[in-house]
């Protein structure tokens, strides 16, 4: 076994996920709490690793006679290795998720991280376009000429007029769009209908059009294709917004997900009602939503600043 902030040899990961526990915590995640495989694996990789920090600090891979003070031990070792904070949480909150599925199946009688406090991090502050930026790169760049033009524009257009999740994007099926809506599969299997402006549903049918004269298509049921009919992955995705947004922005960050919280920001800026930006983004709480408020405020301020009789005294 390697060391153990890095990888399990196959041995040792395959031993470890047959156990009882693990396995069933494994099918926790799937079936009753709806994770993706990719969720799912992420947790199983946080919980593995913590047991292989066990085995090679304390001699033990009994995670249901674990204490708080290996926990920290272990928390003291990913920080000196140079984890994020941010990581470090996402790590303990899989631990955390752990602990509690084995206090619902009483293998413990109290989970170890029963009054433990995440590890401060700093605020992120998620800046987004402009609806000048916006209206740059949708109008005045030069796309180019065929399918991937219509393509690439469609994309930028339906992340910044739906706010739908890259991985959403990337999983849209052709059944799944119609003249008005478009219905994603979002978090947790949780399914939504977003409507479509008429302007996007005439980008579609155009882009549909493009789309059928390509040559060989492997992945016919998905919406969008690369040139060689293939679905298209993350990495695609996330290097198109931040190529053509890298003509038209200065800001540090451009991906799929700022175009995201500019479509909410944009929406509320302009009066939408937050419950109703909630449902379009599937967040499950309006706490989720609120994070895309401090804008509209900001926005709101300097109305509230021109137009109050008293700011002008």
């Amino acid at each position: 076994m390697q060391n153990h902030l890095g990888k399990f040899d196959t041995f040792g990961v395959h031993s470890f996920l047959m156990q009882d526990n693990v396995a069933a915590f494994r099918d926790y995640l799937s079936l009753e709490k709806n994770y993706s495989a990719h969720t799912v694996q992420a947790y199983l990789d946080d919980v593995c690793f913590f047991s292989a920090y066990l085995l090679a600090e304390f001699d033990t891979d009994d995670l249901t006679a674990v204490n708080y003070s290996q926990i920290r031990s272990w928390i003291v070792s990913l920080v000196d290795a140079g984890i994020a904070n941010t990581s470090v949480n996402r790590k303990i909150s899989s631990l955390k998720s752990f602990y509690k599925f084995l206090l619902k199946a009483k293998q413990i009688a109290a989970s170890p991280l029963l009054k433990h406090k995440a590890l401060k991090t700093p605020k992120k502050i998620q800046v987004p376009f402009s609806e000048k930026e916006l209206d740059a790169v949708l109008h005045q760049i030069h796309y180019p000429d065929g399918f991937d033009g219509l393509r690439d524009k469609l994309v930028i257009d339906l992340f910044y007029t739906t706010g739908i999740r890259r991985t959403e994007l990337i999983h849209l099926k052709v059944a799944d769009v119609s003249d008005n809506a478009i219905k994603v599969l979002g978090k947790r299997n949780k399914e939504r209908i977003i409507p479509i402006l008429p302007i996007i549903s005439q980008q579609i049918n155009t882009y549909l059009l493009e789309r059928a004269n390509i040559e060989v298509i492997k992945d016919a049921a998905y919406f969008f294709l690369s040139q060689k009919g293939v679905k298209l992955n993350d990495s695609f995705v996330y290097r198109l917004i931040n190529n053509y947004f890298s003509n038209v922005s200065e800001k540090v960050k451009k991906s799929p997900h700022i175009l995201r919280h500019t479509f909410a920001t944009h929406l509320l800026n302009n009066g939408a009602d937050i419950n109703s930006v909630k449902e379009l983004l599937g967040h499950s709480s309006l706490a989720s939503t609120q994070v895309y408020t401090h804008s509209s405020l900001a926005e709101l301020k300097k109305v509230y600043g021109n137009a109050h009789p008293r700011s002008r005294q």
